[in-house]
């Protein structure tokens, strides 16, 4: 679990946390988490008292609020989207995008909401860019802000969103790793190494559970190599069968796991050392 967060203070009046991120982004490159968020988490949406989401760092040009906003309106019409970013000109460019339910403000990771608590924050491809000692503050910041119900979604993509891979963080904390790959870009699953959050990059070495998992990911892929006659959805299926018959947390079904994606629970990921990670 992660150290109590800290209460959250008002700070409206004070500077933005964090940096300014390079700003890249591309259209639909974040439509694997926002299929997920979707999906998975819609239950959270529509019961939400307030439908307050997010969008953290959306970089040099807003379409990937846009993006979400569009798509989450289908599972809660009421829904309102923030972009938030720390580059003032950016938040000047995307106004003329803005609409009933979606908006723009100058920010970072105190998240500046005037006292309202969103259920949901993603932040995609921005603590990717942080040193890993910095990561957590961040995390806790975040989550001391999130709704009783809410989570952070902490994830990192490809340029045009072929590969990605997000945690999931709760106000209680971490609490699984999801990863989507695009059936194609990819000859062995392990590949999706180079696109994970920052609290795992560096973890993908022997002796750490992400590793491990990894590889298990890639001898369930491989030993299910006759079933690419039928496809590479059919193999992928088998993969998430065999590794979650072989004892790990794989959460969902079938119906998840054929759009490419894959989520296990964080206690089988976590990182082995306290000092770059671990939460007790």
């Amino acid at each position: 679990m992660c150290a109590s967060p800290r209460p959250a203070t008002d700070t409206r009046a004070s500077k933005p946390v964090g940096n300014q991120t390079r700003g890249t982004t591309n259209p639909n490159r974040l439509r694997r988490s926002d299929r997920w968020i979707a999906g998975i988490l819609a239950d959270r949406l529509r019961q939400a008292r307030d439908p307050l989401v997010v969008d953290l760092g959306y970089g040099a040009a807003p379409v990937t609020s846009v993006e979400l906003f569009d798509r989450l309106r289908s599972v809660r019409p009421d829904v309102e989207v923030v972009g938030i970013e720390i580059a003032a000109e950016r938040v000047e460019a995307a106004r003329p995008l803005e609409r009933p339910g979606l908006s723009f403000r100058q920010g970072g990771f105190e998240l500046p909401l005037h006292g309202r608590k969103p259920v949901l924050v993603r932040a995609f491809n921005v603590l990717r860019q942080y040193p890993e000692s910095e990561y957590l503050q961040h995390w806790d910041q975040v989550r001391g802000r999130l709704a009783p119900e809410g989570i952070f979604i902490d994830g990192t993509c490809d340029e045009i969103g072929r590969r990605a891979s997000w945690i999931a963080v709760s106000a209680r904390g971490p609490e699984s790793l999801s990863i989507s790959l695009k059936f194609g870009s990819f000859t062995l699953p392990s590949e999706v190494a180079e696109r994970l959050p920052k609290a795992l990059i560096h973890r993908n070495i022997p002796g750490e559970p992400v590793h491990t998992f990894l590889q298990a990911l890639d001898q369930a892929w491989l030993e299910a190599a006759a079933q690419a006659s039928f496809g590479n959805r059919q193999r992928w299926l088998t993969m998430c069968r065999t590794v979650q018959r072989a004892g790990w947390p794989v959460r969902h079904t079938a119906a998840r796991w054929r759009l490419g994606e894959l989520t296990v629970g964080w206690e089988a990921v976590a990182p082995a050392t306290r000092s770059l990670g671990h939460h007790a």
